[in-house]
């Protein structure tokens, strides 16, 4: 057989096979040491300009120039409705109150931003390990997992942090208790920004999640119109997890998220039709060879 008839894919899985159970450990490592690496080199670079990452990043939602705030309040003006979302955040100090809290925080905040940035790259660790062990037509299907996944969970996160911290901000920064004075700490205030940004990058992988459901027949798009009142309230219950008891900010992350489910709908009946397309056309394939 000439060389450039040999099924490169078949090879690669059939060395795949070989290998023991601690090859692919040993190989699962070192995919999960380079993807480390990346966060850490992420991380520090963060480290070194924390006062930026810090200033202008983290304590962004809590400036009242912050540019969500100006969007919201131009978005009302062009709307017709005056200064009705003209929202800006009240003044509040933010104090470290353990000792050695600030520089904890500030590696636990460069960690969590190199996990962010290099989620492309982790993730794409992560895809190289699991690619050899799929047959050809489902790396076809999977084409672009890597931009696709990354993509979904950077909007997300990016959605958390522009839409849903500025309203949690506003809300929880104002919410007081008569006689009370309200200082949040840094510690609590990274806590919930991280609760805004990083769930929100999950949630928006749930189109990912019901394409690969429906391609293994767990989910179809019959189901998940027959659930989709079910689907709602499930939606309002995972709104109102991740974000403070406000009705506007559970709105903003609810609406999303129907989009999302409604989106994953479409993607299922499209998964749904193309695998009915493929046994049809295998099964005139077998009448053509039966025929014969």
């Amino acid at each position: 057989m000439p060389l450039d008839q040999i099924d490169v894919d078949n090879m690669e899985q059939h060395r795949g096979k070989e290998m023991s159970f601690l090859d692919h450990l040993e190989e699962l490592r070192w995919h999960i040491i380079r993807g480390l690496i990346a966060i850490v080199v992420a991380g520090i670079v963060l480290f070194v300009f924390q006062g930026w990452l810090f200033d202008t990043v983290i304590f962004g939602p809590t400036h009242k120039n912050f540019i969500s705030y100006r969007m919201f309040c131009s978005l009302s003006h062009w709307l017709g409705l005056g200064d009705t979302m003209c929202i800006t955040p009240p003044e509040f100090k933010k104090q470290a109150i353990g000792f050695g809290e600030s520089f904890i925080t500030s590696v636990k905040v460069s960690v969590i931003g190199g996990f962010i940035v290099g989620f492309p790259y982790v993730f794409n660790e992560l895809w190289k390990f699991i690619k050899p062990g799929l047959y050809t037509k489902e790396r076809k299907a999977t084409r672009g997992a890597v931009f696709i996944c990354s993509s979904l969970f950077l909007f997300g996160v990016a959605f958390g942090y522009f839409i849903v911290a500025p309203f949690g901000v506003r809300w929880l920064a104002g919410y007081t208790i008569p006689g009370v004075e309200n200082v949040p700490t840094l510690s609590s205030l990274i806590t919930y920004m991280v609760m805004f940004t990083i769930p929100a990058g999950i949630i928006f992988e749930l189109p990912v999640v019901v394409y690969v459901l429906s391609k293994i027949g767990l989910v179809t798009p019959e189901g998940m119109r027959k659930y989709r009142r079910h689907a709602i309230v499930g939606i309002l219950i995972v709104a109102g997890i991740f974000t403070p008891p406000d009705a506007v900010t559970q709105f903003l992350i609810g609406i999303p998220l129907f989009i999302l489910y409604e989106l994953s709908i479409f993607i299922s009946r499209r998964v749904q039709r193309q695998q009915a397309e493929a046994e049809a056309a295998e099964m005139r394939a077998l009448q053509m060879r039966e025929g014969r």
